[in-house]
C-alpha cells in the first residue's frame, strides 16, 4: 500500500503527536518513513525605507545543525524498532519545500500533525496542511495536536 511516507516536524511536541500513527503504519505496511524539518529563510520586513536583511551564517548553519540533530535523534529511535528510516533537512519556504521533497522521494503518503486551528488565526498564520491538500496530489494523513500536548 504505502512503501515511502513523508513525516515533516518542526521541533515542536505537537508535531510529534504523528509519530506513533506512523510508526504503526510503517510496520503494517512495511514502509520507509522519511522525516523532514525545513528551516526557513529570516522574514523579509516590509518598510518605507530601503531596508538591507543580513545573512547571518552563523545562525543558519545553527539552525540547520540543530534540525540535523533532532531528525538524527528521530531516525535512531525508530531505527531501533527496525523501521527503516531517512531524513532531510531543507532550506526555504515550508509548503514549497516539502513538495520538493515529495516529489524527488516519490512518496506516496503525507502524514503530519496539524494544530488545528480555525478562523482568523488560520489566516494570520497560515495552514501548511491546507497547503498541501490543495498543492499535492498525494493523500495526506492528518492528526489534530491539541493545545496542550
Amino acid at each position: 500500500m504505502y512503501k515511502r511516507i513523508l513525516v515533516p516536524l518542526d521541533g515542536s511536541k505537537r508535531a510529534e503527536v504523528i509519530i506513533p500513527y506512523v510508526e504503526a503504519l510503517a510496520r503494517n505496511c512495511g514502509a520507509k518513513i522519511i522525516f523532514v524539518r525545513v528551516v526557513e529563510p529570516e522574514p523579509i520586513l516590509v518598510a518605507t525605507e530601503p531596508v538591507y536583511p543580513q545573512f547571518d551564517a552563523d545562525s543558519y548553519r545553527y539552525k540547520m545543525n540543530e534540525a540535523e540533530a533532532y531528525l538524527t535523534g528521530w531516525c535512531g529511535e525508530l531505527r531501533e524498532k527496525g523501521i527503516e528510516v531517512k531524513q532531510s533537512v531543507c532550506h526555504g519556504p515550508i509548503v514549497e519545500s516539502l513538495i520538493d521533497v515529495v516529489e524527488r522521494e516519490n512518496i506516496d503518503l503525507i502524514a503530519l500533525a496539524s494544530h488545528g486551528r480555525t478562523g482568523l488565526p488560520r489566516v494570520i498564520f497560515g495552514s501548511v496542511t491546507a497547503a498541501l491538500l490543495h498543492q499535492i496530489d498525494r493523500p495526506l494523513l492528518v492528526i489534530r495536536s491539541l493545545e496542550n500536548e
